[in-house]
């Protein structure tokens, strides 16, 4: 993908996350690493909702969570970022979002369940990062995030929030989209009481493979940008 290409994503992701009940007025970040340059990655700016991003105020940042290109003002937890492409050379796009019932979910301290199908999609495969509730505003901070994320697709933040990861910005927005769906469901099976059993860890592990494949994910991205103009268009 071309530069422009990349931030015209970036714009749909974060109208596709705000329709999907994922915004916190002006918090929470995407960013996408650049193919070009591994060492630098494009996100949003500080004091914007998700849906106010535009080519002019996206930003280009290092590594090291310096500002090489742009004039918007940087998210002070832009070391979520940063110190996660260090640590994961596979991933492409993170996602950090304020979606009310993984936080929820988060601050029982119980793991993901596979209560559901986007429940098998983080089976065994979610990191929990507890160090504090503060914003992720070092860098020691934000490798302790990476840390927690480990192999994952995606880490709770306890009481805070959640970083979802991969290989594709449509991949990490499903991703946060699916999470917050199976913490949904979760919390209100465990509210209504003794849930049943799981099915079998080979029936859950296929189904996972089956819904973690990128053309599902790269399907679904297309289908809410297309339905996002559609409201757009509507007025």
């Amino acid at each position: 993908m071309t530069h422009d290409e990349i931030k015209q994503q970036l714009i749909w992701a974060g109208k596709v996350l705000v329709a999907e009940g994922q915004d916190d007025f002006t918090r929470g970040h995407i960013s996408f690493r650049l193919p070009d340059d591994p060492a630098l990655f494009f996100m949003k700016p500080h004091s914007l909702g998700l849906d106010e991003i535009t080519p002019e105020n996206i930003l280009t940042i290092d590594l090291e969570g310096n500002v090489v290109a742009g004039t918007s003002r940087r998210h002070s937890e832009v070391y979520i970022h940063s110190e996660i492409y260090k640590q994961r050379p596979d991933v492409t796009c993170v996602l950090h979002t304020h979606a009310p019932y993984a936080v929820a979910l988060s601050a029982t301290g119980r793991p993901m369940r596979a209560y559901s199908q986007p429940g098998a999609l983080f089976y065994e495969g979610i990191g929990v990062y507890t160090d504090t509730i503060n914003l992720i505003r070092t860098t020691t901070m934000g490798a302790g995030v990476a840390k927690a994320l480990g192999p994952h697709r995606a880490v709770l933040l306890k009481n805070h929030g959640v970083v979802t990861v991969g290989a594709s910005v449509a991949e990490a927005v499903i991703g946060v989209i699916m999470l917050e769906n199976a913490a949904m469901v979760q919390l209100t099976t465990e509210a209504a009481g003794d849930p049943a059993p799981e099915f079998p860890r080979a029936d859950i592990e296929k189904l996972k493979t089956d819904i973690s494949r990128p053309e599902q994910f790269a399907i679904n991205f297309d289908y809410l940008v297309r339905r996002t103009k559609r409201r757009e268009q509507a007025g």
